[in-house]
């Protein structure tokens, strides 16, 4: 097995493939983009930016980054990689995408736990640049970009896996850069996720939504499983890194994040669904 960078790259402004040349991408028409000194990429040119600096701020990351390295949900990452190379052994080679990566974790996981007989081509893609900083000072080997889903800098069908973790899918998109029989794998958060926590913050919780269980248009369902456990966060730290990672940060009154804050331990129920949807 080897783990390569993914470099099938689409100009943002036209569509064309972009050619490696020197220390930046370039595109036919002449647009260019370089390769910054810590190794990333940037494609999200500013007219598709919705504000100066966006996704998650450099303490989103940083507090996103104790709490994932901590181990706190390596059974989600455990279960994604089953999700992601339950037929890998029968390919000899795997490209895949994660969709608002992060800081990396997931896409470092995968790479961890690849199996010996597929070449692995690994591309992690997010809106903020501070965590696509953070991803390629951990780790060298994948293509970081920052990019947006909603316009992926990526050549057409030349995916088999789409991630997309807690996130905001974008399903027309995952359709074009999926091969035929390339998937998406998603992640979502299930009605009990971190319940316990939420009754703190919150004066009262609204009813879970049941997942509508809907299919993507050009796409078919080809499984679905969860991940369910209690996990114990030891102290004041774990506590507030996991709130600043969630979007309960912003949500909560200054009332519940007071109470959130004089908390000294917290057990929380943690539950997500894998979907994995096969393009047609």
């Amino acid at each position: 097995m080897t783990i390569s960078p993914f470099e099938a790259f689409a100009c943002p402004l036209d569509g064309s493939a972009l050619r490696l040349n020197g220390t930046s991408w370039q595109c036919g028409d002449g647009h260019n983009f370089d390769i910054a000194r810590q190794g990333y990429i940037h494609l999200l040119p500013v007219q598709n930016k919705r504000s100066k600096d966006p996704g998650d701020n450099k303490e989103m990351v940083a507090a996103r980054h104790r709490f994932l390295t901590s181990g706190f949900y390596q059974p989600i990452a455990e279960a994604l990689s089953h999700a992601v190379f339950y037929e890998a052994d029968n390919v000899s080679s795997l490209s895949c995408l994660d969709a608002g990566c992060g800081e990396g974790y997931y896409m470092r996981y995968l790479a961890n736990k690849a199996p010996e007989t597929a070449d692995l081509f690994l591309m992690g893609l997010d809106i903020s640049k501070w965590a696509i900083l953070s991803a390629a000072k951990q780790e060298k080997t994948p293509s970081w970009v920052v990019g947006s889903n909603a316009n992926l800098p990526i050549l057409p069908e030349t995916l088999d896996r789409v991630l997309c973790l807690f996130g905001f899918p974008v399903y027309h998109e995952f359709a074009r850069v999926l091969r035929q029989g390339g998937e998406i794998v998603q992640v979502d958060a299930g009605p009990d996720h971190l319940i316990e926590l939420r009754r703190i913050i919150y004066p009262e919780l609204k009813e879970a939504r049941k997942s509508p269980n809907a299919v993507p248009n050009d796409f078919k369902t080809m499984g679905t499983s969860s991940v369910r456990y209690s996990l114990i966060l030891p102290d004041k730290s774990a506590i507030a890194d996991l709130l600043a990672m969630t979007p309960h940060m912003y949500r909560a009154s200054a009332e519940g994040l007071s109470r959130a804050a004089e908390l000294e331990s917290l057990t929380v129920t943690v539950e997500a669904t894998i979907n994995r949807f096969r393009k047609n």
